[in-house]
């Protein structure tokens, strides 16, 4: 019988917080095309004891109250001609028209509304649940409508249109975390590093040494830590897209194709702010086929905003939290930090300036090619539970506090330099150290091998990739260390 220990001990600190995740069920899952934070959800809600799945109720429950596009119109005729009253689990966005001061929705997943004011929610229930639905990037909750004919502003007639008339917010999980942060003593370093592996839907025996699994986890810096910019290039088949766009409903990802500065900013002609103010981070994927309408303005608005997280765009000024991360398949012949692997970008990012503002690179051709071995098997985080702590993490300055404490810089160091590393130091630390309240809870060896080491690679590859690009960049680092006692 196939023994499990990590996944007992897991399920023993985290009774309700974990799932039992098995490779042939996400079959099952894969098919029914639901992001991994639903599918946990949705295991934990359809579960025994023993972790068995009853997939008979969770196909029905899908099927009755998670629709997909292709099931729009079968709501929208339970709703007009049927004049049911219909409960789905949807994303729901709130947006208020400024002529008349009316609460419009979208339910994005669904292509709800066709057109503006088809859709609004009750100003009370909008009250009640103001703090998540007010959310810029959108709330997911079990949202009830009903199809009304209504006098609407500016129009001689009544019209039809969809009105959200109760919402529960999808929060299944109650977070503390200081029970996160204190269940954190409970684990080895070794046995976290696996913990969070699991996490991400992955096994830890399907990677060779340390050093892949700390790649790996390196991809979740921007889940817990603001405006972290990345550039991974990687062989296709290893799981980049994967990890931003099914974990968390925070982050973004624009898989090739064409983006304005609009989309990513502000837009102008709507009065709406882009996807760096709504979301944790945004992710162009399949960097070598995304193309920009104006080059030189989508490369100045970047600049401006990675170096700062404001942008200006007309007479809006606005900020944003959200990293920004390119991620791009690369030839075999420039699979080495020896090579100009930046020559690989688009002409966008062929400035020294602009890349000079990403933070840090991962390698990912040092990363195993995802096969059917390598899923996740045995208890685990709830995939829901795990991005929700990492979001919420975010907000906790206590970790970057003790990173300005830990670390000597000398004082002719480049700021750019610096604040890179110390920015992936601190989401390294949120990571694999959440329990260092006290300080004392870490030791200095290995923040420096587990925190210092992979941020100083991280940079240094950019910095060195700069130097080939423009000889005004050094290839060398600044000197940083971890204090002495």
């Amino acid at each position: 019988m196939w023994q499990d220990p990590l996944g007992e001990k897991i399920k023993l600190v985290f009774p309700n917080e974990s799932v039992y995740k098995d490779p042939q069920k996400s079959k099952f899952f894969s098919a029914l095309n639901i992001p991994s934070y639903l599918r946990d959800w949705l295991i934990r809600k359809f579960s025994f004891n023993d972790g068995n799945i009853d997939l008979h109720s969770v196909k029905k429950f899908i099927e009755e109250k998670i629709p997909r596009k292709e099931h729009t119109q079968l709501v929208r005729e339970r709703l007009i001609n049927k004049q049911e009253k219909v409960s789905i689990l949807a994303k729901v966005i709130v947006e208020f028209d400024i002529s008349t001061g009316e609460a419009l929705i979208t339910l994005p997943e669904l292509g709800i509304p066709d057109r503006k004011h088809q859709a609004r929610i009750e100003t009370h229930i909008l009250d009640k649940y103001k703090e998540e639905l007010l959310s810029l990037g959108g709330s997911w909750g079990v949202v009830t409508l009903e199809w009304r004919l209504e006098k609407i502003s500016g129009k001689s007639k009544e019209e039809g249109r969809i009105v959200c008339v109760d919402f529960k917010p999808f929060k299944p999980y109650k977070i503390d975390l200081e029970y996160y942060k204190e269940a954190r003593n409970e684990f080895s370093i070794n046995e976290w590093i696996n913990v969070l592996l699991r996490a991400m839907d992955y096994n830890p025996d399907g990677f060779i040494n340390e050093r892949q699994k700390l790649w790996m986890i390196a991809r979740l810096l921007p889940f817990v830590e603001k405006r972290v910019n990345l550039i991974e290039l990687a062989p296709k088949g290893t799981g980049k897209s994967y990890v931003y766009s099914q974990l968390s409903k925070y982050g973004w990802l624009i898989s090739g194709g064409s983006i304005s500065r609009a989309k990513l900013f502000y837009d102008l002609s709507r009065r709406r702010q882009g996807l760096v103010s709504r979301y944790d981070f945004v992710v162009l994927d399949e960097i070598q086929t995304i193309s920009f309408p104006d080059k030189d303005e989508m490369r100045g608005a970047l600049k401006g905003y990675l170096e700062t997280g404001e942008y200006r765009v007309g007479d809006q000024i606005g900020v944003g939290e959200a990293g920004i991360i390119l991620l791009g398949n690369i030839p075999y012949n420039y699979q080495s930090e020896n090579e100009k692997v930046f020559a690989t970008l688009p002409e966008v990012f062929q400035e020294s300036a602009l890349l000079d503002r990403f933070h840090g690179f991962i390698r990912g051709w040092e990363l195993p090619r995802i096969k059917e071995g390598m899923k996740a098997k045995g208890w685990a985080f709830n995939v829901e539970y795990f991005t929700e702590v990492l979001h919420r993490l975010r907000d906790d300055i206590y970790y970057r506090a003790i990173v300005d404490e830990i670390l000597q810089v000398p004082p002719n160091s480049d700021t750019r330099d610096v604040e890179a590393i110390k920015r992936l130091c601190t989401g390294f630390l949120k990571l694999l150290f959440p329990n260092v309240k006290p300080m004392e809870n870490i030791s200095r060896r290995d923040f420096e091998k587990y925190c210092l080491q992979p941020a100083i690679e991280m940079r240094g590859f950019i910095r060195k990739q700069l130097n080939m690009i423009d000889k005004e960049y050094s290839p060398k680092l600044p000197e940083i260390r971890v204090k002495k006692p």
